[in-house]
């Protein structure tokens, strides 16, 4: 099988897939995203991160359009600023969630993003924070500021298990309430959003508001928030670098994000090459 030439949108994860460990999106990569606009391509970034996370992109593309943020609960306009939608969670919801969470996992921790702001709980944060943690409001899930700026991911953290195990164990009594993944290594953080909220449903409302179809995408990503988007594209590549279930998820495999995939795969469809795709990732890029 080989990349699509009637390919007419690219859909990417940020971290891990073309953020570095570093923090950085290489020179290669931006180019070949600066190629595929220039080339008539359709570009949107799909992240798990909040509207306030965006400096990256800005400082790689400047104000590139629209970017769907919060695991796909949030579109948002990078070039006007402005908010496009939000889908929110009940109130009652996030209640019932934190319930489930602690009668499996006590010593959890929790924390909300609004369309305005984080607001942490109780031992959330570290402490001391890491450098660039901006302080957040005090978490109050009954409050009449939660609810006025709408809770659109509400976050869990053990300390305990690790991520994977943390969602095999709530995950199940979670769905009927909340969409549930997790993102990052290193850390065991579940991120929940609105019942019908993933990254797949975002990006395929923004597509075919494009008049785009699926065989029309290629996505990337790298981790479990992932799997949705990267099954949905009709050209999924998982980051060889990446989770396993994101691996097992995607149709064709990239090179690691150190090893610039998302360019290298860009380029491929760019120049017209017709061998076959990048797949098997080597010990050294995992």
């Amino acid at each position: 099988m080989r990349v699509a030439p009637e390919v007419r949108l690219v859909a990417s994860d940020l971290d891990g897939t073309i953020i570095r460990a570093d923090g950085s999106i290489s020179a290669r990569t931006i180019e070949a995203f600066n190629r595929a606009r220039a080339a008539g391509i359709h570009i949107v970034f799909v992240t798990g991160r909040p509207v306030r996370w965006l400096d990256p992109v800005r400082d790689a593309f400047g104000q590139l359009g629209t970017v769907i943020c919060s695991n796909g609960a949030v579109l948002y306009d990078l070039e006007a600023q402005r908010l496009l939608s939000a889908k929110t969670i009940a109130p009652a919801d996030l209640v019932l969630a934190q319930q489930i969470i602690l009668e499996a996992e006590p010593g959890a921790t929790f924390a909300a993003e609004t369309t305005r702001g984080l607001h942490l709980g109780a031992g959330f944060a570290e402490h001391p924070q890491p450098v660039g943690t901006e302080p957040g409001t005090l978490l109050e899930l009954g409050s009449a500021q939660l609810q006025n700026e709408g809770v659109v991911k509400f976050l869990a953290k053990s300390r305990t298990r690790s991520a994977d195990d943390f969602l095999d164990t709530v995950g199940d009594s979670l769905r009927h309430l909340v969409s549930v993944t997790h993102s990052a290594f290193g850390i065991s953080l579940l991120e929940m959003a609105h019942v019908a909220v993933d990254k797949s449903v975002a990006l395929r409302d923004y597509a075919a508001g494009l008049g785009i179809g699926p065989a029309e995408v290629i996505a990337f990503g790298d981790m479990p928030n992932d799997l949705e988007m990267l099954s949905w594209a009709g050209h999924g590549y998982a980051m060889a670098s990446g989770h396993l279930a994101a691996i097992a998820a995607a149709s064709y495999r990239a090179p690691g994000v150190e090893q610039d995939g998302v360019a290298r795969i860009l380029e491929q469809l760019l120049d017209g090459d017709a061998s076959q795709p990048w797949e098997s990732p080597g010990p050294d890029e995992r």
